[in-house]
């Protein structure tokens, strides 16, 4: 596994968008407020033009979104890239993508949702660590939750161990200035499928939005199977963040991934907190992982601090991590190797 170097303070971190852009006025307030908070951690940022531009869903067309992405990678100045949001239609720029650039400008990629379908790629295709962490505008909160100065922690190379954290954010309150912090309701429990007091295991991590990676299922861009073997002797641990997935879709893609030999070297799987319980058939998330995963015999963890419902840890992809989990908390810590 090949790691970016870690960023320093005055390095210039970079910021594309190749999903969403930013056009509201209040998302544009989030927007200059980041920028504000690492110029004030020390950090110098470099937007391309499409992150202020947004129409039909995308901030540019999928070319344009794939050339202004390498125009960071490109750019000698640039220690690390963030994305700017999330959105709908990232995948469509990986046709144009030169991911040769990638190889040749090895640095940090982050950002999470969305940005899965960069992320995922790069690890799995290039053996590239990435990074699932806050896409950028996640950081235009006024004062930071510990996840987001954890991340940038991981960024600067800190690798601690990091803890569930006390309570999460279980409904989403309407934004008046952009720079709200979340607003923590709910106590965070790690649960188990099988309702164990007490699992752990290791392994490389890998993972992301389980929406995109459907999608990327048997495309030229998976090649997930060969990643798999490539890391077979560490073990693979499976993490999901389920954006907008019903359950009966939940059901549906783990068998796609199961039938198709994913889950082989798996030694552990991580659910993330839904951000949405939708189904047709009244069937809880719980229910439709058991479904699918129920006879793996595998610690399977549900409700973890990963993905939509904040706070989020931040993971490296591809790292070599160890997972525990005991009486409802939680830790992970990555090895990089």
């Amino acid at each position: 596994m090949i790691y970016p170097e870690f960023i320093r303070k005055e390095d210039t971190i970079g910021v594309s968008a190749p999903s969403s852009g930013l056009t509201e006025p209040l998302r544009i307030n989030t927007l200059n407020n980041a920028i504000k908070k690492f110029e004030e951690k020390g950090y110098k940022i470099l937007l391309t033009p499409n992150v202020r531009k947004n129409e039909d869903g995308v901030s540019s067309s999928a070319y344009i979104r794939s050339l202004e992405l390498a125009s960071l990678y490109q750019k000698e100045e640039v220690k690390a890239i963030i994305c700017a949001t999330g959105g709908e239609f990232l995948l469509e720029m990986l046709t144009f993508f030169d991911f040769s650039i990638v190889q040749k400008n090895i640095k940090w990629l982050q950002g999470y949702s969305d940005p899965t379908g960069l992320l995922f790629t790069i690890t799995t295709n290039l053996d590239i660590a990435t990074i699932y962490g806050s896409n950028f505008v996640g950081f235009g909160m006024d004062i930071w939750h510990e996840s987001l100065e954890n991340n940038l922690d991981i960024l600067e190379g800190n690798l601690f161990v990091q803890k569930s954290f006390p309570e999460y954010e279980s409904m989403r309150v309407d934004m008046i200035t952009g720079r709200e912090e979340y607003h923590l309701d709910a106590s965070v429990y790690w649960k188990t499928l099988n309702h164990e007091k007490e699992v752990s295991f290791k392994g490389r991590i890998i993972g992301g939005c389980i929406d995109i990676i459907t999608e990327l299922f048997g495309t030229r861009f998976d090649k997930t199977k060969e990643f798999i073997e490539k890391y077979r002797e560490d073990g693979i641990i499976w993490y999901f963040d389920n954006c907008e997935l019903s359950t009966e879709d939940i059901v549906r893609t783990l068998w796609k991934f199961k039938d198709n030999g994913w889950f082989k070297y798996a030694q552990g799987i991580i659910f993330g907190r839904s951000a949405t319980n939708y189904s047709n058939m009244g069937m809880m998330m719980e229910d439709a992982i058991k479904r699918v995963l129920g006879d793996l015999e595998l610690p399977i963890i549900l409700d973890a601090d990963i993905g939509h419902v904040p706070p989020r840890m931040t993971i490296i992809n591809g790292a070599y991590t160890v997972v525990s989990c005991k009486d409802g908390k939680g830790t992970l810590k990555f090895e990089l190797k």
